[in-house]
């Protein structure tokens, strides 16, 4: 496998795991479950911290060539 697409794969898998912090923490939300082990602001960091990552990772691949983006968006 080229390390285009495993980077594409990773970057999916982030995306796919930020969504599923922002749906874990409208469950918390909804419920309102004062003896939960974790806060719903818990769920909200994660989701920034990975999002924060994949921007960073982002970047760095454009930058270092791994991706090339598209010459002509229109």
């Amino acid at each position: 496998m080229s390390p285009t697409l495993l980077f594409k794969i990773a970057l999916v898998l982030l995306l796919l795991f930020i969504i599923f912090n922002l749906a874990l923490a409208l469950i918390r939300m909804v419920r309102d479950d004062p003896d939960s082990d974790k806060p719903m602001s818990y769920y909200l960091g994660r989701r920034v911290l990975f999002s924060a990552i994949v921007i960073i990772l982002l970047i760095i691949a454009l930058q270092s060539g791994l991706l090339t983006p598209n010459p002509r968006p229109y």
